[in-house]
C-alpha cells in the first residue's frame, strides 16, 4: 500500500523554502533557495544513495549539467541520507565528482514541504521541481521509485518554460512556438 503526501505544492506558487547541508567537491556547504534567487533551478527528490535507479539519474544528470548551466539552470540533488553518506557514495560510486550538489534531507523537512515523502518508508518518492528566477514553482512531476525520470525531458521542459511562449507536445528548441 502506498502512502501518499497529504500536500503538493503547486503549479504557480512560491516554491518551499529550505535550508540544508549539502556536498559538492568533497566539501559540506549550506544550501538554502536564496541561493538561487534570479536563476531557473531543478530540485530532484530520489530515495536513497547506495541504491539501484539513483545512481542511473544522478549519473544523468551530470552527464547533462553542462546544458543545464548553457540555459542557466542549477540542479539540486535531495534524499534523506546524510551529507557524510553523499560525500562517500559520490567519493565511491561518482569518482568525487558531481557537477551539482547532493543535499542532505536527514530530518525529513523538505521531503514533507515539497510534498514527496513517501511515509511509510520514510524515503522520497522521485520528485522533479522546475523553479523560475522569482522562486515560483513551474513544473512538478512526482512519480513512483521504481521508474528513473527522464533527464532530457526534464531539460526540455526547461527551456520551454523560458521561451515565455506557448509550446506544442514533442516542443523542441528551434522549432515554432504556438505564439
Amino acid at each position: 500500500m502506498y502512502d501518499y503526501p497529504s500536500f503538493v505544492p503547486s503549479i504557480g506558487s512560491q516554491a518551499p523554502d529550505f535550508s540544508l547541508d549539502g556536498v559538492i567537491a568533497g566539501r559540506y556547504k549550506r544550501y538554502s533557495l536564496k541561493d538561487y534567487k534570479n536563476k531557473w533551478l531543478v530540485i530532484f527528490f530520489y530515495p536513497l544513495d547506495f541504491t539501484f535507479v539513483c545512481p542511473t539519474e544522478i549519473r544523468e544528470f551530470n552527464k547533462k549539467a553542462s546544458e543545464f548551466k548553457k540555459v542557466k539552470c542549477e540542479i539540486v540533488g535531495i534524499s534523506v541520507d546524510s551529507k557524510e553518506s553523499h560525500k562517500a557514495w559520490i567519493e565511491r560510486d561518482f569518482k568525487g565528482k558531481l557537477a551539482f550538489p547532493l543535499l542532505s534531507d536527514f530530518q525529513r523537512i523538505m521531503i514533507n514541504n515539497y510534498g514527496v515523502h513517501k511515509t511509510d518508508e520514510g524515503v522520497a518518492y522521485r520528485g522533479t521541481f522546475i523553479i523560475d528566477p522569482k522562486g515560483v514553482l513551474r513544473h512538478i512531476t512526482i512519480s513512483d521509485n521504481d521508474v528513473g525520470r527522464s533527464v532530457e525531458e526534464t531539460l526540455r521542459v526547461v527551456k520551454a518554460l523560458q521561451t515565455g511562449k506557448l509550446c506544442p507536445v514533442e516542443w523542441q528548441p528551434g522549432q515554432k512556438t504556438l505564439s
